[in-house]
């Protein structure tokens, strides 16, 4: 029914607490805009049932009514709505062998599938997205997880105080421990292991962003790539500071001819002609927080290999935590073996047998790969979310999903985030035929 949207339960990973709208974003599609809004109930939400009641929408199991429904993660292939428009992330646009059984679904049901990662402008920038929070989330817990591992370690450290990041009330408590963190680490200094302090982010993005806004809070010196690759020629580390460091494409990957210099166009367009010049950084640093944007043709930051030669040369090399915010399954951080759920996060890789434990134990770093980290400060991810998506909900709620692709008349970003229509892939992602 044209006028009327849904938003689903998010029962895909029972860790997940968000949504795509808030009460606040519902309240104004009601009362300003006109809308129908149907409520699937589902009691893991973060925000509360009776929040959004009080909002004005009307809650269902029986979302046949809704012109699009809206959600988060993936749909399971058994609560797929058979011939209805849906907006989820579904992780499919890469030929990911693990959701193609649910792509395959889609069309078997008609589905309308839109995907809010292809939700682009005309120059392909993203528009709707968690970013800063996954960004926000990994770094609390990348600091959360070095002084769990530090305690584990028999060292005293004043990042021992730290929670996971969904056992804070809000971003603002997390970040009032960090504050304290800082004062003990002014007061008392840190502890003396006979290696640097530094935490290095990957990227220079919106997730990076995020880990920065986190990271910033402590007491840091912040260094550039070529100042850190300075200390460490001349080994001049103050082991008494925290150092920061942000490496993006310029000063972690480099031409494979030794004659050609970076060049940032050329290297998105020709990836091929580039290695990666990032197993210099990895003895010196304490924590490493991965958030760039990765795909198979790219080359790897950290190899499996480079864990190994770590570990063969040092019996506790200084690396301790790897947080993989873009969790991409040996992808740029190749020693990720899969990924993790909030109420089970973290693995150690075994440099030796190329093996994983649960939990932050063993010979190797402790790797973070929660994918849906902004799940863990859901509250704020969400009226973040939500923010982006409402300009367009009003149309997309009005929308003749009857009609073909070709005579669709809709917002053009989702237009081109519209994977699957009428049983079909649509043209820009017919390539996906040959996963299915």
């Amino acid at each position: 029914m044209l006028n009327t949207i849904a938003i689903r339960k998010e029962n895909i990973e029972l860790t997940e607490k968000r949504s795509p709208l808030s009460p606040k974003h519902v309240s104004e599609l009601i009362l300003k805009r006109g809308l129908k809004v149907i409520l699937e109930p589902w009691g893991n939400r973060h925000l509360k049932e009776e929040q959004y009641v009080a909002s004005g929408v009307k809650v269902s199991d029986d979302l046949t009514e809704a012109n699009v429904i809206f959600g988060v993660k993936e749909t399971p292939i058994d609560d797929l709505p058979q011939g209805q428009a849906t907006v989820f992330f579904s992780h499919t646009i890469k030929g990911q062998s693990y959701n193609m059984p649910l792509l395959q679904a889609v069309l078997d049901k008609n589905v309308t599938l839109m995907d809010y990662e292809k939700v682009t402008d005309e120059s392909g920038r993203r528009l709707i997205f968690f970013g800063p929070y996954a960004g926000l989330a990994g770094a609390i817990n990348s600091i959360w997880l070095l002084g769990q591992r530090l305690k584990w370690e028999g060292t005293d450290n004043p990042f021992q105080i730290m929670k996971q990041a969904n056992k804070y009330g809000s971003l603002d408590e997390a970040k009032a421990a960090l504050k304290q963190v800082g004062e003990k680490i002014k007061e008392s200094g840190l502890p003396n292991t006979g290696k640097p302090w530094v935490i290095a982010i990957s990227g220079n993005g919106t997730v990076s962003k995020g880990a920065q806004e986190i990271v910033d809070i402590l007491p840091v010196k912040e260094v550039t790539p070529p100042e850190f690759r300075a200390l460490q020629k001349a080994q001049s580390f103050n082991l008494n500071t925290l150092y920061k460091v942000v490496i993006d494409c310029d000063n972690f990957v480099k031409p494979v001819n030794e004659n050609d210099t970076f060049d940032w166009q050329d290297y998105f367009t020709n990836p091929e002609k580039y290695e990666a010049d990032f197993e210099g950084y990895i003895p010196d640093l304490t924590v490493l927080i991965n958030g760039i944007f990765w795909d198979t043709q790219y080359p790897k930051l950290v190899t499996k290999q480079n864990i190994k030669d770590l570990f063969e040369a040092d019996k506790q090399p200084n690396l301790r935590i790897i947080a993989d915010i873009t969790c991409d399954v040996e992808g740029s951080i190749e020693c990720n073996l899969k990924s993790t759920a909030s109420d089970n996060p973290t693995y150690v890789f075994d440099a030796f047998k190329q093996t994983i434990t649960d939990g932050i134990e063993g010979n190797g770093p402790v790797i973070l790969a929660v994918d849906k980290l902004p799940s863990e400060l859901p509250g704020e991810a969400t009226q973040f979310f939500g923010d982006a998506l409402m300009p367009f909900v009003p149309d997309l709620a009005n929308v003749d999903f009857t009609v073909p692709f070709e005579k669709l008349e809709m917002p053009v970003p989702f237009k081109r985030a519209m994977i699957a229509h009428q049983g079909k892939l649509t043209p820009d992602f017919e390539y996906l035929k040959k996963y299915l």
